[in-house]
Parts: structure tokens; sequence; C-alpha cells
């Protein structure tokens, strides 16, 4: 039988915050590790980093300066156990 392999598609993240000292990317690919996906700040002050997800669905926040924030475009979002709201992306 041959292997199944997994399909991966790259996915850009990214955060406007001119004045942030620091912005990370956590969710559900990465078991939350805030350490895992720090961002990088451009010259306009956007914060980007790009992750090559298998085919799936995710849910992530953002990590600024020590404070929770969901994504600024519109996204799905649904409710999590802290009585705030998680991303939805989804690779397909």
């Amino acid at each position: 039988m041959p292997k199944k392999t997994l399909r991966t598609k790259d996915v850009e993240f990214e955060f406007y915050s001119p004045l942030a000292l620091m912005v990370h990317l956590a969710g559900t690919f990465n078991n939350w590790d805030v350490q895992a996906c720090p961002l990088k700040k451009d010259k306009e002050g956007k914060w980007k980093t790009t992750l090559s997800l298998s085919t799936g669905r995710y849910e992530y926040r953002y990590l600024v300066d020590g404070v929770w924030e969901n994504d600024q475009r519109p996204v799905e979002c649904v409710p999590n156990a802290f009585g705030s709201w998680n991303c939805v992306v989804t690779v397909q």
C-alpha cells in the first residue's frame, strides 16, 4: 500500500501593532506554546510569520506584549475556556 503523505500549505499570519515590543503566535498547531512562533516586525509595523500547516482546523491567538489578542482581520472565532474567543483557520 502506498504511504500517505500529509499535505501542507503555507499560511501567513499578520498582526498590526507598530508600538509592540514582542508578538507571538500560539494555537492548537503548536500546543499553545507562546515561545514557539515569534513574529517579525516590518517597517510598516506589521508583525508577520508563515507556518506550513497540515490539512485541518486550528485555533489560535496572538500574544502582544503579554496580552492575548485576536486576529484583526475578519476570521471565524469560537469561544474558549477562559471566557474569551479563539480565532480559527482552516487549511484545505
